[in-house]
């Protein structure tokens, strides 16, 4: 056996591990979008059998990432702006919410973390900056923890839960959004600002913060030179 395949059975079925690889290499763009997943490729690959991968296929398809085409196969969903608009609208309601109850209900730990995640984002946004090349993991990971940050607190699981299948949904137009946008937007001072209103205990304006940010990204990438396809994003965010 594999040792990759041992790995997986050592704490999750090679199904489960199939589809997490997968998702998130289509999430950071490791399989952009329009790339035909063919099982051949995907077992060398990912050293998993073709049994396991069909089920992380249609699991991923079922999710719309991945577009089933019968006897086709499978291909890596395309972008497309007016999905990530939905995203966004349904993302921006959610994480006002938790948002919300979670600058009420949040302590001096809550507080902790959030001035600690804010610092970090504060390094990556700066380096993000001069880079001008790329969006980062390091950024796309701090980001997603100065937003975990703030909303930790809240003190609903299922409002959690939903907001953490939103966000990974949304990172690959943001990654797109972000890069088309380098140069151009504050994001240090965006950040800066929602976290200075949130342990201000301001839920309006750190609310209204937020939208504001969201809305930002979601207008970069309706006002980019964004390809349907995005075929381009190899090269822009691996």
């Amino acid at each position: 056996m594999q040792t990759r395949e041992k790995e997986a059975l050592d704490g999750e079925t090679l199904s489960e591990a199939a589809y997490k690889r997968l998702r998130r290499d289509i999430i950071i763009g490791a399989r952009p979008p329009g790339e035909r997943l063919r099982i051949e490729k995907l077992k060398a690959i990912y050293a998993i059998g073709p049994t396991p991968l069909r089920e992380a296929l249609q699991k991923l398809a079922q999710d719309g990432l991945v577009l089933s085409e019968g006897n086709r196969g499978f291909t890596v969903a395309p972008l497309d702006p007016a999905e990530f608009n939905d995203l966004n609208v349904a993302r921006t309601a959610i994480e006002k919410e938790a948002l919300r109850l979670s600058i009420q209900r949040g302590g001096d730990v809550w507080e902790a973390r959030v001035v600690a995640a804010a610092y970090i984002m504060s390094k990556e946004d700066a380096a993000l900056a001069a880079a001008r090349d790329s969006v980062t993991d390091s950024w796309e990971r701090a980001n997603t923890e100065f937003h975990a940050a703030l909303v930790s607190a809240c003190g609903s699981n299922w409002l959690l839960r939903v907001r953490a299948g939103l966000h990974d949904l949304c990172e690959r137009y943001r990654r797109v959004s972000v890069y088309q946008k380098l140069g151009s937007r504050d994001l240090a001072t965006e950040h800066a600002e929602i976290a200075e209103a949130a342990i201000a205990r301001d839920a309006d304006r750190a609310c209204n913060l937020t939208e504001q940010h969201f809305a930002l990204t979601a207008s970069a990438l309706a006002e980019s030179d964004f390809s349907g396809d995005g075929r381009h994003l190899d090269r822009r965010t691996a």
